[in-house]
């Protein structure tokens, strides 16, 4: 898959379909699309691209070939004697020449639901990007592994916070400490997928959930509960209800709801304003 600027050798690949979602494709599946400055880089390009573009409703996350993200890249095996000077070094580097500027978290923040479709090895920081979207399908036998503790490292980017979140302390606590590799099948035991999909089948399925949310449901609300559900977790159960007063309050007069009712009730499609560059 390519965008319409052709960059078949870009390192994220851009695609927006007809019914307005963004497909972004991560593009070295020589190293299994391992986390870089040149995925990174390219991976902020096309997330900026989608949000700012009143068409894209959703944007879906994938890899080329055998992987979604198998960790950062860490070079070749024969770096590996070099590495302790390198790892001496980066210890007063700034991190954001390593990984990107941008922590997982930031899409979070994003205004448009974010899918994302793991095709192959989630480890590491691919597993901190994956677990930061707002829902995962994944392929049957992907492999899956917060390998932190078994590279000397600590639970980086985030994870410490979405992994409990997702399943629970007693399953977060097991994953990253143990860094075991587990496979799609359990992941969605766990909580952390929504779907198991046949290998051929995954992006069908992924793009037939975004496109109905394209379809269907108005992007002012979805940005709305995007902000919701990612603020509330940190706020008590009275904060957030009172939170949602407001918010209420404020999306009555919104053409979305007179929309969604009105649909609702002729039953047709709703026809949902796209949003603006200001809005949400």
């Amino acid at each position: 898959m390519s965008g319409s600027d052709g960059a078949s050798e870009g390192a994220v690949l851009y695609e927006a379909t007809a019914s307005g979602v963004a497909i972004l494709t991560f593009n070295r599946p020589d190293r299994l699309n391992a986390w870089g400055p040149d995925i990174a880089a390219a991976f902020y390009a096309g997330i900026d691209r989608a949000e700012k573009d009143p068409d894209i409703r959703v944007i879906v996350v994938t890899g080329r070939g055998k992987g979604f993200c198998a960790g950062a890249y860490l070079g070749a095996p024969s770096s590996a004697a070099s590495y302790g000077k390198t790892m001496e070094k980066a210890g007063q580097t700034d991190l954001a020449e390593l990984v990107g500027e941008r922590p997982p978290h930031f899409v979070t923040a994003l205004r448009k639901p974010v899918v994302a479709a793991i095709n192959g090895a989630c480890v590491g920081i691919g597993l901190t990007q994956a677990l930061m979207c707002d829902v995962r399908f994944a392929a049957a036998g992907a492999k899956f592994a917060a390998v932190f503790a078994r590279r000397g490292l600590i639970a980086e980017f985030g994870i410490s916070w979405i992994l409990p979140r997702l399943t629970t302390w007693g399953v977060a606590l097991d994953l990253l400490l143990s860094g075991r590799t587990f496979l799609a099948e359990e992941a969605a035991e766990l909580g952390l997928v929504k779907e198991v999909v046949d290998p051929e089948h995954l992006m069908t399925r992924a793009l037939e959930y975004a496109e109905d949310i394209a379809r269907n449901c108005s992007p002012a609300s979805m940005a709305v509960i995007k902000q919701q559900v990612y603020g509330d977790a940190t706020r008590d159960v009275a904060d957030a209800t009172a939170r949602a007063e407001v918010l209420l309050h404020e999306a009555m007069p919104r053409p979305d709801v007179i929309e969604g009712i009105t649909s609702f009730l002729e039953k047709r499609p709703p026809q949902f304003p796209s949003l603006t560059s200001t809005e949400a």
